[in-house]
């Protein structure tokens, strides 16, 4: 397999040697942000390695260039652990993404919430995550790096920075506890109950994997959901993969108006 350090030089052969400030992962709904960027854009199928995404609704490319006026790389699209049970599968993207120079990474999916004051259109800034599954990503690393604390693993600088670029733009931004199913069957309204109890605020089926990764490899890291349904058993809503790509622009709009808002205040 190539490495992230062959795979950043071919990219920088293409893109461009400025290193890259930061990196975003686009969830659903979401992927025309990645249009936006000034710059080049690379199929994953021509970077050896990346993941091969078989998800509809998302856009298996790296786009390396400016946003509002900020060198970013702009993952279109992440590898599922339901696809392929595979939990490393976002390893390789996220090496690349600290070879090109990127310091932190910032997060997006389409969750179900399971409180009553997130709607489906809202958005929800993660405080924190439980991986409910027990899957981890960093069973079978050699070495002690894969000891990684998890305290304040979603920064808390990135998150404030992220609540006042929401602030100016006059759009609410509250915090909650995400929790990760392995999908892709949705949770069942029992398993929902059991979450609550445990202290979650959504559920999605994406993003744990990929803090735990970037936390590994030392990147500062910020996630915010996209909120497309109710979880189960907690509204009327027929829950489905239509239904969420039918309802992610929803949320989608105002998130990108928190990240661009967040980048010009980067410069």
């Amino acid at each position: 397999m190539t490495d992230a350090a062959t795979l950043a030089a071919t990219i920088r052969a293409r893109a461009g040697d400025d290193p890259v400030r930061l990196g975003l992962i686009l969830g659903s709904g979401l992927g025309h942000l990645a249009h936006e960027v000034d710059g080049v854009a690379i199929p994953y199928a021509e970077l050896p390695g990346f993941p091969h995404v078989g998800v509809s609704g998302h856009n298996p490319q790296l786009h390396i260039g400016r946003l509002e006026g900020i060198r970013v790389a702009v993952f279109g699209a992440r590898e599922h652990y339901y696809e392929n049970g595979n939990p490393r599968a976002m390893l390789l993207p996220l090496q690349v993404l600290r070879a090109l120079g990127a310091g932190a990474v910032l997060l997006t999916n389409a969750a179900g919430s399971l409180r009553a004051d997130i709607r489906p259109g809202d958005l929800m800034l993660l405080s924190d995550h439980i991986n409910y599954n027990g899957l981890n990503p960093l069973i079978g690393e050699k070495t002690d790096a894969r000891f990684v604390p998890m305290t304040d693993a979603h920064d808390p600088d990135l998150r404030a920075a992220l609540k006042a670029a929401a602030a100016r733009q006059g759009l609410p931004l509250p915090e909650g506890v995400y929790c990760w199913y392995s999908g892709p069957s949705f949770e069942t309204p029992a398993e929902i109950r059991m979450l609550k109890l445990l202290g979650g605020d959504a559920v999605g089926m994406s993003t744990v994997p990929e803090v735990i990764l970037a936390r590994f490899l030392g990147l500062r890291v910020a996630a915010i959901s996209t909120v497309t349904n109710m979880a189960a058993g907690l509204s009327d809503e027929r829950i489905g993969h239509e239904h969420t790509k039918a309802m992610a622009p929803l949320g989608a709009a105002k998130l990108e108006r928190i990240l661009r808002e967040y980048l010009r205040n980067l410069g």
